[in-house]
Formats: C-alpha cells, structure tokens, sequence
C-alpha cells in the first residue's frame, strides 16, 4: 500500500441556490487527500492516514475515499470538528477562510500515530499539514521511522500559511534529508534555497521538477530528462499537482521500481514512464472544473 499522509479537509464552495440566495457547498479536498484519491482511482493500492473526524464532514471524507478504494483504516477518529476551507471570490480570485483550530486533522498527535505493518511500501507527505502543529510533527516523526519504505514528499509551500518560519524550515529538512523523491516547483526551491543537485547529494534519489504547461525534469545523479505536459483545454488547475504525484507513484508500483534499492538503480526511461503517466493523469484533472482525478480506465 502507497500511504497518503496528511490533510483531508472540506472545501466550502460559493454556490448560488435557485431561489438566487448565496450558499456554501461541501466538496471533500485537501492535497495529500486528493493524492490519495487519484492513486486508488489509478488502481494503485491506496492508503489514507490522517485524524478523520465523526461528524458529517468527516463522513464525507470517508465515503469519497471507499469510493475510489482508499483504504482509511489507520485513520485515528475523533469527536473534534474536520478541518473547513470557505472559498470566497474577489474579482475573480480565490480568498480562503480556514477553520482548523482543534480539528481531528490538525489535532494528530504522536501517541495516535498507528503501526505501519509489512503492507505499507511507500509513504507519501505533503501540502499544508506539515506547516500546522501538532500534526506536523507527528508526520515528521512518521518520516523518520519509515525504515525502508520509499518516502516521497511534496512540499508544495505556502508562505501566508506559514506561522514559525524557523520551526517550520528545521522540520521539512529533517524530512527532506529522508525522502527518496521529492517534487518541487521553482518558487519551491527559492524559499527554501535549494536545488535538485543539493538534494541529490544529500541523499535523494529522483528529484521532480514541475515546469507547469513545459512539463516535468526528473532529475537523478545520472542526468536529467524532460517529460513534456499534453495540451489540453485548461479549465482549472485545482488539484493537478496531487493527480501528478499520483501518477508517478502509481507509474514505480507498476514498473516494481517503489523500492529504495529499485529505485536508486532506476533507469531514467523508466522513471520518465512513471512520470508521463502522472502528466498524463493530470492533463485529464485540469481539463474539467475541481479535484476530479481520472480513473484509471480514462487513460
């Protein structure tokens, strides 16, 4: 099982009713959720660990994750509220409200952290749930016991969300310095003052540059190789990056290659497969409205 660690949360979405009244709607969401989502949808063994509430939201969560065979059994639940994003639009751009104080996602704690077992290959991190503590720290300490399971990590940063810098820098090099793969954007590499060939000799075995409509570098030790994006019509971006890490976990599942030892002999052709088939995915996320990955039949 590829486990997704990290936030799952209820995106309220503005809405107009028939009646011509202002309303919210729920859409389940969050990007290590929907990374989750995608992997199950693209017959990957797909696992989802993260505080799941048991109030309504939560239970929305759950059943979007049965329905695209997510396996959520190692969720801790709880009676704390799930995590709600309000979406508001000014002229056309997205403003966020969060709620998240004392919220099961947020509120995950080491003691609730559960035992791994032999089925858990890979782990994946990322998004805004390594940012707010106390689950932060839990999935920290759940990156450095990961033993010989294969980490990936997205960090995917967000400085408005950012409240200790300091805190928040020493934890995702503490993380960064375990992950065997590691997806980043340029305005990823500027905050944290990196680059593919820093990581490569800190340890890190593939280093996944996101490029946005040029596509994806995937960088080894070996060299680099550039996955081109397909052209379609763009109707929204949300969730593209989580379809894509996706994509390439799922593309190492079906080549045997979600090994350490796999993946640091990985031929580049083969690690470029894994990653076409996440631009692949993603190209059919962005062409319709929201966080839709495909199935695997789409493809």
């Amino acid at each position: 099982m590829i486990l997704c660690c990290g936030e799952a949360l209820i995106d309220m979405l503005p809405r107009e009713t028939g009646t011509g009244e202002q309303a919210f709607a729920p859409y389940a969401g969050g990007a290590v959720f929907n990374t989750a989502i995608a992997l199950g949808r693209l017959g990957a063994p797909s696992g989802y660990l993260g505080g799941l509430s048991q109030d309504l939201f939560g239970q929305i969560l759950a059943e979007a994750l049965a329905a695209s065979q997510v396996d959520y059994s190692l969720c801790p639940r709880s009676s704390r509220p799930t995590t709600l994003a309000f979406v508001t639009l000014t002229n056309g751009q997205a403003q966020y409200a969060f709620y998240d104080e004392n919220t099961a996602g947020r509120m995950l704690s080491e003691p609730e952290l559960p035992d791994l077992g032999l089925g858990t290959e890979a782990l994946f991190f990322g998004g805004i749930s390594l940012v707010s503590e106390p689950q932060a720290n839990s999935y920290a300490t759940l990156c450095a016991g990961a033993g010989d399971r294969v980490v990936m990590i997205d960090p995917n940063i967000r400085p408005g969300f950012i409240t200790d810098e300091t805190a928040y820098r020493a934890r995702l090099a503490r993380m960064l310095s375990r992950a065997d793969i590691v997806k980043l954007s340029d305005e990823d590499m500027d905050w944290l003052g990196t680059d593919p060939g820093t990581l490569l000799r800190e340890g890190t075995a593939v280093v996944l540059v996101t490029r946005g409509a040029e596509g994806v570098d995937v960088v080894t030790r070996e060299g680099e190789t550039r996955v081109p994006a397909r052209k379609v019509e763009v109707v929204d971006t949300v969730g593209a990056g989580d379809t894509f890490n996706a994509g390439f976990l799922a593309g190492l599942h079906r080549a045997g290659l979600l090994t350490r030892p796999a993946l640091a002999a990985a031929w580049g052709t083969d690690l470029a497969k894994a990653a076409d088939l996440g631009v692949r995915a993603a190209a059919v996320t962005v062409s319709r409205a929201g966080a839709n990955p495909p199935w695997e039949a789409e493809l």
